[in-house]
């Protein structure tokens, strides 16, 4: 059974739902599922820590927003990630991460 996300606003910023492939060439967008999850590829091996440390790094990165603000809220040790970002609406997120598709 595969959990479902949804991308929404929140009281303080926006929640983002994540698919990861870890050990990837590099890290990338690679694509925007049909029930709004995003696919997102990354090269670091699949060690909790270090992923997520990647994954926040790559997604304040590609939101132009500091990793202060870029939490993972669910899925810390699986590849289905719920990740919140502070201060950013639903709108605004979505444009960034579309732009960064490949």
């Amino acid at each position: 059974m595969t959990r479902q996300y949804v991308l929404h606003d929140g009281k303080r910023g926006s929640a983002l739902a994540l698919r990861i492939t870890p050990r990837s060439s590099r890290n990338q967008i690679a694509s925007v599922l049909n029930d709004g999850t995003v696919k997102v590829h990354l090269a670091a091996d699949p060690v909790d820590e270090k992923i997520n440390a990647e994954l926040i790094a790559f997604l304040a990165e590609v939101l132009g927003v500091p990793k202060s603000r870029v939490e993972i809220v669910a899925g810390e040790s699986g590849r289905d990630k719920l990740v919140s970002i502070l201060d950013m609406d639903t709108k605004t997120a979505h444009q960034r991460i579309v732009a960064h598709l490949e």
